[in-house]
């Protein structure tokens, strides 16, 4: 295991010590302290560094393999793999939470163009259908695997693309440039399978996609953005805090 961890366990808090375990080697992961493929030192070695018990040392490391976080491999040990791209359901944009995590990313933008709008598109961005506008088609990579198909709709009037450097910075950090702020959004999550294209621009094979859909607004109440995007569901999730009123 990599000398730069350090794992720091508190006694005396109600959180049990085998969370607080798993919660700091997760962490280590997401920054990159632990990288994939490193290997994690076996439970007995863990237990008797940390003071543990192996049982409890046990469910600390089996608790990150069920996220698929780790792997166990026989005669091999038990090693980091690609933790999922874990998105709080925040106004945000895909480049931005990737980028405040550290991960490693890259956009290739398979299509921007200007069209008219036919009715649904106008619907969503409140337009008389024929106005023009923005179609972003991007594919996101995170450490050199496809994770994600954007494709984003913009009013012309409202925004100029055509010089936007759209693979090397994110379509809302391009908006915030520009003078656009972003106030609140109307979002749907699901999920479908892939097809053809998604399958291989995003080497998919058989693994479902999570789906979001966002319509985004200024201060002003007007529409900015409508996206629908696709993401892998085995390199990626949303994460939601529900709070009881």
């Amino acid at each position: 295991m990599s000398d730069s961890l350090s794992i720091t366990l508190d006694r005396s808090s109600p959180v049990p010590l085998y969370h607080q375990v798993a919660q700091q080697l997760e962490l280590a992961i997401r920054q990159g302290v632990l990288a994939p493929g490193d290997k994690i030192d076996n439970e007995i070695a863990l237990a008797n560094a940390l003071g543990l018990s192996r049982p409890t040392m046990r469910q600390a490391i089996q608790t990150l393999v069920d996220k698929g976080m780790l792997v166990r491999k026989r005669g091999v040990g038990t090693q980091v793999v690609h933790g999922k791209i874990r998105r709080n359901v925040e106004l945000t944009s895909l480049y931005d939470d990737l980028a405040a995590a550290g991960q490693q990313q890259r956009t290739e933008v398979l299509a921007l163009q200007r069209e008219s709008a036919d009715e649904a598109l106008a619907a969503h961005l409140r337009l008389t259908p024929g106005e023009e506008v923005w179609t972003l088609h991007r594919l996101r990579f995170v450490n050199d695997e496809p994770l994600a198909l954007l494709r984003n709709h913009l009013p012309v009037a409202l925004v100029d693309l055509a010089d936007a450097e759209l693979e090397t910075s994110g379509l809302y950090e391009h908006l915030r440039r520009a003078g656009i702020h972003l106030r609140v959004a109307e979002q749907r999550i699901g999920a479908k399978s892939a097809d053809e294209q998604e399958r291989e621009l995003l080497a998919a094979g058989d693994v479902p996609l999570l789906t979001m859909e966002r319509t985004a607004f200024n201060d002003a109440g007007a529409v900015i953005e409508y996206g629908h995007h696709v993401y892998r569901s085995d390199l990626y999730a949303f994460e939601i805090t529900l709070v009881d009123r």
